[in-house]
């Protein structure tokens, strides 16, 4: 980019106000607390009028579009205040993609959150839970086990079949060998 580019595009941003950061880094900005090694997926929203409120803890994953709302506005035109309440969300923790973790919830730590729920109540340590309401549905243990036995009786592929890598043979190969149950890529 040529530096007449470069001050074009500044001087743009500031004039009409354009802020090109994700939400994930507004709320960061804004005082949400991320511990170590989180992995943050695409479209996630994070709330922008309560970030501070939000707290993740290491090794914590946000599949793609995750909602995480400190705060509740029903009540604001009726009682003239907007109920918050804090996040937090402990270590080892996966929240799978579209799901929405509502004010006043503590996720414990080795917690998987299936797709598409929607997290109103605290999730204790040492669970998968899903659904809309979210509600355990097994230990995590057991769902690791399941998985293992799953692995044991089904395609693995190795690093060069992840997105960014994988030639057109690789995929075709999937294709034909994902017909009627689920691999696993490392």
């Amino acid at each position: 980019m040529t530096f007449f580019r470069k001050v074009y595009m500044a001087v743009r941003k500031k004039l009409f106000k354009i802020d090109d950061r994700t939400s994930f880094q507004k709320a960061c900005d804004n005082g949400m607390t991320v511990g170590n090694d989180c992995r943050i997926q695409d479209g996630v929203l994070c709330d922008p009028s309560h970030s501070w409120l939000i707290t993740m803890g290491d090794r914590v994953t946000l599949a793609p579009r995750v909602v995480l709302l400190a705060h509740d506005a029903s009540t604001k035109s009726t009682l003239g205040y907007t109920m918050i309440g804090r996040i937090n969300i402990g270590n080892d923790v996966f929240i799978g993609a579209g799901s929405i973790v509502l004010p006043c919830v503590s996720i414990g730590n080795n917690v998987i959150i299936g797709a598409g729920s929607v997290v109103s109540r605290s999730i204790p340590d040492n669970s998968v839970a899903a659904g809309n309401p979210c509600r355990v549905i097994k230990g995590y243990g057991e769902f690791i086990e399941e998985r293992k036995k799953q692995m044991d009786a089904s395609p693995l592929y190795d690093e060069s079949f992840r997105v960014g890598s994988i030639t057109s043979e690789n995929k075709e190969l999937m294709k034909e060998e994902l017909t009627s149950s689920a691999g696993f890529v490392k």
